[in-house]
């Protein structure tokens, strides 16, 4: 099976006459699907109920009438947009002999007309054409997304969770101070042990106790933090067993080796090796433009400038890699990346620092990638003894 991010001999080699190229346009409840038939001179399009049995049988059928019409049909090409239903279906087709890939939807170009029909036959002719371009060894129609393994997506799940659980008990806790405030209450921790026994002797600055609409409002998000405080502790726990019943296995491995960095944590060694750490990217550019830490230059005649952060990659890791790069600053100021940063901020122009923090954050993550995979540290990073 060819790989979604290389040039293969195969993809050069397209021969359209043995060939059956297949698109999907995909909703929640059906699928348009659309196929380019050898030997057939309509342009075969079919409704069908969001269903890969049925797909496969209207993807046969047409190889049926193709060899009918006298074409040997020895390749079948499916491909569909990323969206909601993720990577589930390609790796279905893949396990039955069918090539499948996946199209980041922002590589497909459309009309740029302020008013232009959008139909789902109109996008479905669109990504038929990329795909076809795309196959036919022109890489520029279309990018195409790595289809990871059912392993590799579950092992994203632990974090990506934990990031949601830890925004939901700040926005608690937010929710309630804010309560509290609206009535003159400034003093009351509401994250205490022991803030809901301790509820009913507040006291506004009237004098007055907390009204009860209010005081039923602030336990209830009490017990909601209390349950949230729990998940979140029972993920952490999971996640050191899994660490310590599998020291070597090389997921783990990059995790114990990258927490090892002073100003590194378990938690965000664990996000940035199962969301870019473990891809197999091509080159440090590659990386950098995954993470989103790559600009947009903005060029047209003699007009030059910077748009800023291109932001087409993985959000997360880029929230991730700025964060860190200001702990890294704290945590290592002897490294020689903390003392290139602190050289190219030194004339204090207005805005240098958040400019260059992006270009330390790149220069990290491009760092720690390479720690993980030689064990070799960068120069002047100070490392946790070994557990």
């Amino acid at each position: 099976m060819p790989k979604s991010n290389d040039l293969s001999k195969s993809l050069v080699a397209l021969d359209q006459d043995s060939t059956l190229i297949v698109a999907i346009e995909m909703s929640q409840s059906s699928w348009l699907v659309g196929g380019i038939v050898p030997g057939i001179a309509r342009d075969p399009q079919k409704k069908l109920a969001a269903d890969p049995e049925l797909l496969l049988r209207l993807v046969y059928r047409w190889r049926d009438e193709a060899e009918a019409a006298g074409q040997k049909i020895r390749r079948i090409a499916v491909a569909y947009e990323a969206g909601r239903d993720g990577f589930w279906l390609a790796r279905w087709l893949r396990a039955r002999g069918v090539e499948a890939y996946v199209i980041h939807p922002s590589s497909v170009a459309v009309s740029r007309e302020h008013r232009r029909a959008k139909t789902d036959r109109l996008d479905l002719g669109l990504l038929k054409r990329a795909f076809l371009g795309w196959l036919r060894g022109e890489v520029k129609h279309c990018s195409m997304a790595a289809i990871p393994t059912l392993a590799a997506e579950d092992a994203k799940r632990p974090s990506r969770e934990h990031e949601k659980l830890v925004g939901e008990r700040t926005r608690l806790v937010n929710r309630m101070k804010g309560a509290l405030a609206r009535l003159g209450v400034r003093d009351f921790n509401p994250k205490l042990k022991k803030a809901p026994e301790r509820l009913a002797a507040v006291r506004t600055p009237e004098g007055a106790a907390l009204p009860p609409n209010t005081l039923a409002e602030l336990r209830r998000d009490m017990q909601r933090l209390r349950l949230v405080n729990d998940q979140i502790k029972e993920i952490e726990a999971a996640r050191l067993a899994r660490l310590q019943a599998a020291p070597e296995t090389d997921g783990h491995r990059m995790v114990h080796l990258l927490s090892r960095v002073v100003g590194v944590g378990i938690e965000t060694a664990d996000t940035l090796v199962h969301e870019i750490l473990s891809r197999d990217l091509r080159d440090r550019r590659a990386l950098a433009r995954y993470a989103g830490l790559t600009g947009s230059p903005d060029e047209s005649g003699r007009r030059r400038r910077e748009k800023g952060l291109a932001r087409a990659g993985n959000a997360r890791v880029r929230r991730v890699m700025i964060q860190l790069a200001w702990r890294f600053l704290r945590f290592q100021p002897d490294s020689a990346l903390a003392q290139w940063y602190r050289e190219r901020t030194a004339s204090g122009q207005r805005g240098i620092r958040k400019t260059m923090i992006v270009a330390l954050a790149r220069k990290l993550l491009i760092a720690f990638s390479h720690l993980v995979k030689t064990g070799l540290a960068p120069e002047g990073v100070v490392l946790r003894p070994a557990a």
